[in-house]
Parts: C-alpha cells; structure tokens; sequence
C-alpha cells in the first residue's frame, strides 16, 4: 500500500525547505533565543529597560524592538550594543 502523505517520514526541516519558510522559521528562533537571553542578563544585572537603553545609547523604543522575540529585522551594531552594555562581545558564526 503506498503512503499518500509526501510529508510523512520527512523532518520538519525538509517540509519547511519545500514550503520554502526554513529561513524565517530559523530567524524567528534565533531572536526569540537572543531576545530571552538579553532579558535573563538585564534581570541578573538589575537592569530597568530605560537604564539598559541609556547604556545603549538608544531609544526605549528601539530596545523594545530587540526584546520583541517576533521581530526579526534586528541590525548588528544593536546587537553588539546591548551586548556591551551586558558587559558581552557579540560573536556571529556561520556554520
């Protein structure tokens, strides 16, 4: 009996290629990690929104936009300005 699904037996990972929403998928879990982990940093370090932004030497508005786990468009100079901030480097890697 042949299997009518085309999609049963394949990963995750292959369906969202053919869908062709992979990239997204990855971008939105990426930042929700990035997101989650500026956060935990600011808790630790007592760190009101407002005192991170001056920190930053940005806006309430556009620190809000890096901890909105949805919001993907993020720019690598803020990235590596909130790290600073938390006393981190940023490090990118492509593997």
């Amino acid at each position: 009996m042949a299997n009518k699904n085309q999609y049963v037996g394949s990963s995750v990972d292959d369906l969202l290629k053919e869908t062709g929403e992979l990239a997204e998928v990855n971008a939105v879990a990426l930042k929700r990690v990035i997101a989650w982990k500026i956060e935990q940093k600011m808790n630790a370090e007592h760190l009101s929104k407002t005192k991170m932004a001056a920190l930053m030497r940005t806006s309430r508005s556009a620190l809000d936009r890096l901890l909105d786990p949805t919001n993907t468009s993020v720019t690598l100079h803020t990235l590596d300005n909130a790290a600073r901030a938390l006393g981190k480097s940023l490090r990118i890697e492509l593997a």
